[in-house]
């Protein structure tokens, strides 16, 4: 007996040492940017709306875990150092405050049941995430393509595609760089989509007629 009440308050005492060494989670987040929801109607260029749907992407980053390649194939994430929300959910809404403060459209806003718009904005995040070799970067990737509903078809494609530098080595110094690069990204996108309305300018809608009694 005596025997094994030593051996547990053995493993008690691993089991506590284990508990009081465990590290603290740290929660990140991207800044998606400054836009007004609520500007005017009447200042857009383009009389439409534009719905940006969820991105689409791999399993990583719908997780709210930061994503690190230590080779070329090979993918890994932190346990300890996290999204304060899904990736993707992120870069929809970085997505949609480019859109807004260029004053193209008459209004933006992320896909939802009770909306209708003329276009949509759909697409997918490839990449965003840190790589250590050569040199640390932090890579962003993204594909989007422009739909017409009323054309049912894709009328637009774009892609964005860079490693910016890290100035640092710590994982907060990854972060800032993600968040550099995103931010030109997305408005490298938003304006190329605005070269293609301005090449190919939407029709307003038309009014539907009100049913007959």
């Amino acid at each position: 007996m005596r025997g094994m009440a030593a051996l547990a308050l053995c493993l008690a005492g691993i089991f506590t040492a284990s508990c009081g060494a465990s590290r603290p989670v740290k929660y990140y987040v991207l800044d998606p940017g400054e836009s007004d929801p609520a500007r005017p109607a009447t200042s857009a260029r383009y009389p439409i709306t534009l719905l940006v749907a969820r991105l689409g992407s791999s399993h990583l980053y719908r997780d709210d875990r930061l994503v690190y390649g230590s080779g070329p194939v090979e993918l890994g994430t932190y346990e300890y150092h996290r999204w304060a929300e899904p990736p993707i959910e992120m870069v929809q809404d970085a997505l949609i405050n480019a859109l807004r403060s260029t004053d193209d459209y008459r209004s933006v806003a992320a896909i939802a049941s009770n909306l209708r718009g003329e276009y949509i904005l759909r697409g997918r995040l490839d990449s965003l995430d840190e790589v250590d070799k050569p040199e640390i970067t932090a890579r962003v990737s993204i594909e989007l393509e422009l739909f017409d509903a009323r054309a049912g078809a894709t009328v637009w494609t774009g892609t964005y595609s860079h490693d910016e530098p890290v100035k640092g080595k710590t994982v907060p110094d990854v972060v800032e760089a993600m968040d550099r690069n995103l931010r030109s990204g997305v408005q490298q996108l938003a304006a190329d989509l605005g070269r293609y309305f301005a090449q190919y300018p939407p029709e307003p809608s038309q009014p539907q007629a009100l049913p007959r009694r």
